[in-house]
C-alpha cells in the first residue's frame, strides 16, 4: 500500500511540473470562463469524498484476484444493472443528445434508439453464454475455445485500442467541461480526473468502480428528472402542449419533429450510425466485463434488464429536456456569447436549461454531476484496460501467474498507474480536438471487430483460430483506414476539401468486411487444429447454456 501511495504522490507532484512545459491554447479564454459556483464545487467535493470513502472500504474488502477484477462475482443484479446503466448515462449522452435534439430535431434521438435496441440483443444473445464461459474478461471466453496465445494478443490489441480512444474522449471532455463550468484550467481538470481514476481502480478495484457508477447514476437521474419535471410543469404535463410550444419557439419550426432531415441526403448515414450504436455496446470491453461480476447467468440477465429499464427512463427524460429547451431558452440573451451563439456550444444546452429552471443551485449541481459522470466512466475504462494488460497479457501469456494470483492484482495496480499517466498525456495532446471523433473510433472498432468475433465464437461451429486472428487484425485495419479517410479526419484535421469516405462511422463497411474475412478464412482452414476446434464446439454450447457448475455436478 505504501508503494502505491508513493507512486500516486509522485504522479501528483511531477505531472503539474510536466504540464508547464506543454503549450496549448485554451479553448475558452480566461475572460469567458464561468464564475466559480459554490454549489458546483461543494457537490463535486461531496461526490469525491464519498467515493474515496467507498474506495477505502473496498480496498479493505479485496483479498483475492476475483474480488479485485469482478467483485468476487457477488454483486446484486440491481447494483450491476445500475453500474452498467451508469456507463452509458454519460456526460456525452446527457449533454450531447440533448444538444443534438435542440439543434437537429427528432433525428438526433436515433442515437438513443440504437443503444436501446442493442441491449435486448445483448440480453438474448450474449449475457447468459458469456457469464457461463468466462471468468474476468471477454478475452477469456475466446481463449477457452481457440489457441490462447495469438487470440489473447490480437484481442488485447483491439481491446486496448477501444479503451484508449474512449479514455481520450473522456479526458478531453472532462477538461473542456470543467474549464467552462468551474473556471478551472484545462490541464488541472485532466490531472484531477487522472489521479482520481488511479485511486478508484488501483485501491478499490471493481467494487469501488461499481459504487462510483451507482452514485453518479443516481445523481444524474435525480438532476435529469427535476429538469424534465420543471419543463412539464410549464406545459401542464401535456405532451401535446410541449410539442406545440417547441415548434412555435424552435428555429427548426415544424421540422423539429419531422424525421429524416438530418440524414435526408444519404440513407446509409442512418444505417452506419444505427449499426455503430446498436452493436458497438456489444463489443465494449468494460461492459462485457460486467457479466462476470454476478453469481450466475440468471443474475447476468437480470442485470441487463435493470440496465435497460433505467436507461429507457433516462432517455425519455433526455427527450423531454431536448424538446423543452426550445421554449425554455427562447428569447433569453443571457445564454448567448458576443457572436450571438449559445455560450459553450451545442453541448451546453442542458446546462443552460438547468440554470434557467433551477437557478445557480441547479446549475452547480448539474455541472458537478456532469464531471462526476465522466469520472465514473473513466474508472470503468481504466479497470478494463488494466485487466487486459495484467490478466490477458502479463498473467496468461508472459508469467503464467495463475498459481500466484496476488501478483496479478499487483501488476493491475501498476498498469492502472501507467494508464492514468497515458490518459493525462493524451488528454493534453488532444486538447481542442473533437471528442466525438475519438468516441466514434472506439464505438466503431467495438461494433466492427469485437461484435463479429463474439457472435461467431458463440454461435458458429465452423469458426477457427486463424479466422478470428485474420478477421480481428484486418477488421481493425480497415476500420482505422476508413476513419482516417472520413470527413472527421481527412477534412477537419488534414484540411482537404472532400473526404474519400463520406461517413464518420465506418461500421456499415467495416463490420461486413470483418464478418466476411472471418468466415472465408475459417472455411479455408483445413488444419488439424481447426478440426479439433470444430469438434469442441458442442461442448462449449452445453457449457454456455447450463454453466460449468452444472456440468461438474453431473460428472460427479
Amino acid at each position: 500500500m505504501i508503494n502505491y501511495l508513493s507512486m500516486l504522490i509522485g504522479f501528483m507532484v511531477f505531472t503539474p511540473l510536466f504540464c508547464k512545459g506543454l503549450s496549448a491554447d485554451a479553448i475558452i479564454s480566461s475572460g469567458e470562463k464561468q464564475a466559480i459556483n459554490p454549489v458546483a464545487i461543494g457537490t463535486f467535493l461531496i461526490f469525491v469524498l464519498s467515493t474515496l470513502g467507498i474506495t477505502w472500504w473496498a480496498a479493505n474488502q479485496v483479498r483475492s484476484r476475483k474480488e479485485f477484477f469482478v467483485a468476487g462475482g457477488g454483486l446484486k443484479p440491481w447494483q450491476n444493472g445500475m453500474a452498467i446503466a451508469g456507463d452509458f448515462m454519460s456526460a456525452a449522452t446527457f449533454l450531447g443528445i440533448t444538444g443534438a435534439l435542440y439543434f437537429r430535431g427528432i433525428d438526433a434521438f436515433i442515437l438513443s434508439v440504437g443503444i436501446m435496441i442493442g441491449w435486448p440483443i445483448i440480453l438474448m444473445v450474449v449475457a447468459e453464454r458469456f457469464r457461463n464461459l468466462g471468468s474476468f474478461t471477454f478475452i477469456d471466453v475466446l481463449a477457452s475455445r481457440f489457441e490462447a496465445r495469438p487470440i489473447r494478443i490480437m484481442a488485447s490489441c483491439v481491446s486496448l485500442s477501444i479503451v484508449l480512444f474512449y479514455l481520450i474522449a473522456q479526458m478531453v471532455g472532462a477538461g473542456t467541461l470543467i474549464q467552462i463550468l468551474f473556471g478551472l484550467d484545462y490541464k488541472w481538470a485532466v490531472i484531477i480526473v487522472g489521479i482520481l481514476m488511479i485511486v478508484y481502480v488501483a485501491f478499490g478495484g471493481m467494487v469501488a468502480t461499481t459504487w462510483v457508477q451507482i452514485i453518479k447514476a443516481s445523481l444524474l437521474l435525480i438532476g435529469g428528472t427535476y429538469l424534465a419535471y420543471a419543463i412539464l410543469v410549464h406545459v401542464g404535463f401535456s405532451f401535446e402542449r410541449l410539442v406545440q410550444n417547441a415548434i412555435e419557439k424552435s428555429d427548426l419550426g415544424s421540422s423539429l419533429f419531422i424525421p429524416g432531415g438530418w440524414f435526408a441526403s444519404d440513407p446509409f448515414a442512418i444505417i452506419t450510425v444505427s449499426l455503430t450504436m446498436t452493436f458497438g455496446i456489444m463489443g465494449l470491453p468494460h461492459i462485457l466485463m460486467r457479466f462476470f461480476t454476478v453469481k450466475d447467468a440468471v443474475d447476468a440477465r437480470k442485470s441487463v434488464f435493470y440496465a435497460t429499464s433505467i436507461m429507457g427512463y433516462f432517455y425519455g427524460v433526455i427527450l423531454v429536456i431536448g424538446i423543452g429547451a426550445s421554449f425554455v431558452l427562447f428569447g433569453n440573451d443571457t445564454i448567448l456569447d458576443e457572436a450571438g451563439l449559445l455560450t459553450g456550444g451545442a453541448n451546453m444546452v442542458a446546462i443552460h436549461v438547468s440554470r434557467l429552471l433551477g437557478g445557480d443551485f441547479m446549475f452547480g449541481f448539474m455541472a458537478a454531476v456532469s464531471f462526476a459522470t465522466i469520472l465514473a466512466v473513466v474508472a470503468g475504462l481504466a479497470l478494463s484496460g488494466a485487466a487486459t494488460l495484467s490478466h490477458d497479457l502479463y498473467g496468461q501469456l508472459f508469467k503464467k501467474v495463475d498459481d500466484h494470483p496476488e501478483k496479478e492484482v499487483k501488476v493491475t495496480k501498476y498498469a492502472t498507474v501507467i494508464l492514468g499517466i497515458l490518459a493525462v498525456i493524451f488528454g493534453f495532446a488532444f486538447e481542442g480536438q473533437n471528442v466525438a471523433v475519438t468516441a466514434a473510433i472506439a464505438l466503431a472498432i467495438a461494433a466492427s471487430v469485437n461484435c463479429p468475433i463474439i457472435i461467431l465464437s458463440l454461435y458458429w461451429q465452423g469458426l477457427t483460430t486463424r479466422g478470428v486472428i485474420w478477421g480481428g487484425y484486418i477488421g481493425l485495419s480497415v476500420c482505422a483506414v476508413l476513419i482516417v479517410l472520413s470527413p472527421a479526419i481527412f477534412v477537419s484535421v488534414f484540411g482537404f476539401d472532400r473526404a474519400p469516405f463520406p461517413y464518420t462511422y465506418p461500421t456499415v463497411v467495416a463490420m461486413p468486411f470483418t464478418f466476411l474475412t472471418i468466415i472465408l478464412v475459417s472455411k479455408w482452414d483445413k488444419s488439424d487444429r481447426a478440426r479439433e476446434e470444430r469438434r469442441a464446439f458442442p461442448a462449449q454450447v452445453r457449457k454456455s447454456e447450463i454453466g460449468s457448475e452444472v456440468l461438474n455436478a453431473g460428472e460427479h
